[in-house]
């Protein structure tokens, strides 16, 4: 069961019922009202970490996607490109249940990186990316947050991040916009990754794109190949111009 939101919860028992004091029946449905908003402090603390970001120079984006779609070889890619530029300003907090083979890869570029383990969580909250934040103590930096690998529950946690970003590889299918509806609905980029494998799957680019405008007509894609290196040169150029807007406020 995911400790934050609750999902995967099991049916709890009549005992376990009254030990923690849930209002329940007995041998009836009963309806309550459920008024307190569960993501308030989450919310909150989103609030403070953009307000932090702001005050440090920083510049925040939260990558999320399916386990599998790429996440971080496009993070490795986009460093090595934006590296070749003389840009270092770069840090990364990674999101996984378990292991710190993803720190690990991205440290092994020279780039400080945290690794956040949410064991039985499903997606990193707002508390978890303040103190890893913390610990990195960068400033006028360019921010990669790395989710968890899932398209459900990392759309309900603001993270006060600038720009939220959702990676999706053509192996997955053009249908999952409309299948993971709320991910994409939240997200301010798509990046289309893996194009490099088009010709041996059955995915449609425009297809995918026109499900994902149905659920976000404001979205704005990339499409890329993070280990052909198709299409980087554009997504860095608008991190770079992200970055530099940024600057000038």
């Amino acid at each position: 069961m995911c400790t934050t939101c609750g999902c995967g919860h099991q049916e709890m028992s009549h005992e376990e019922m009254h030990r923690l004091g849930i209002a329940h029946g007995h041998g009836k449905t009963v309806d309550i009202a459920v008024e307190q908003d569960i993501l308030s402090e989450n919310n909150r603390i989103a609030g403070q970490n953009r307000n932090i970001w702001n005050t440090t120079g920083c510049w925040a984006i939260n990558l999320v996607s399916s386990p599998g779609s790429g996440k971080t070889t496009l993070l490795e890619s986009t460093i090595k490109r934006l590296g070749g530029r003389d840009f270092h300003k770069i840090a990364v907090i990674e999101g996984d249940q378990h292991t710190d083979n993803d720190a690990g890869r991205i440290r092994n570029l020279g780039i400080p990186a945290i690794q956040i383990n949410t064991h039985n969580g499903c997606h990193l909250d707002a508390r978890m990316v303040s103190s890893a934040f913390d610990e990195l103590a960068v400033k006028d930096t360019l921010l990669f947050i790395e989710n968890v690998g899932n398209l459900v529950c990392p759309a309900m946690f603001d993270l006060g991040e600038n720009l939220r970003v959702v990676l999706l590889s053509v192996t997955e299918g053009d249908d999952k916009p409309l299948k993971y509806p709320y991910m994409f609905a939240g997200a301010d980029i798509c990046i289309i990754n893996k194009i490099d494998l088009l010709p041996y799957v059955d995915s449609d680019v425009a297809r995918l794109k026109d499900n994902a405008l149905k659920i976000n007509p404001q979205l704005c894609f990339f499409e890329i190949s993070a280990t052909r290196g198709m299409g980087m040169d554009e997504w860095c150029e608008y991190l770079l111009a992200c970055f530099e807007r940024k600057e000038e406020k």
